[in-house]
């Protein structure tokens, strides 16, 4: 993954939901263009904000200890609405909740809101992969770890 667009997880509670913060900052590449002399934050990355958390939260809550991880693949973007852009200097409030989990399978709902302003929610479906990549699980472990450090009770890493 070239971006990763989660800053920090505040809060997970496998198998029901997981909370994150995505700080936008001048710095973002896609804010030079996006656009000249009125930079915004893409409601599309936002939305892809909002699912790599998700997958965070469904690999940990689909993890069974002793056994190769499953990845969390985004399948479908349902009711996807975007109120309000965000600017630099915004820190968008993340918040996914497990809706349902199938074998294999699962649905979310996400918001992402600043100072209690909405600017995305969706609905996100997802499947769950076994994927034969030591690399990127080495990669996920890593970014998980990176998100987590400032938790109490850091979760098991998938």
């Amino acid at each position: 993954m070239r971006y990763f667009l989660v800053d920090k997880v505040t809060e997970l509670v496998v198998d029901k939901k997981i909370r994150g913060v995505k700080c936008v900052t001048l710095s973002d590449d896609i804010l030079h263009d996006h656009f000249p002399d009125y930079p915004i934050m893409p409601g599309a990355l936002i939305l892809e904000s909002l699912s790599q958390l998700a997958g965070f939260l469904l690999e940990a809550s689909f993890h069974e200890p002793g056994r190769r991880p499953l990845r969390a693949v985004l399948a479908q973007v349902q009711q996807a609405k975007f109120h309000a852009s965000s600017a630099p200097g915004d820190q968008i409030e993340l918040e996914v909740t497990l809706d349902s989990k199938l074998d294999g399978a699962a649905r979310v709902s996400a918001m992402a809101s600043v100072n209690g302003e909405r600017k995305v929610n969706a609905r996100l479906d997802f499947v769950l992969k076994d994927i034969d990549s030591d690399r990127l699980h080495e990669q996920r472990r890593y970014i998980y770890q990176l998100w987590t450090k400032d938790l109490k009770s850091p979760p098991l890493i998938p």
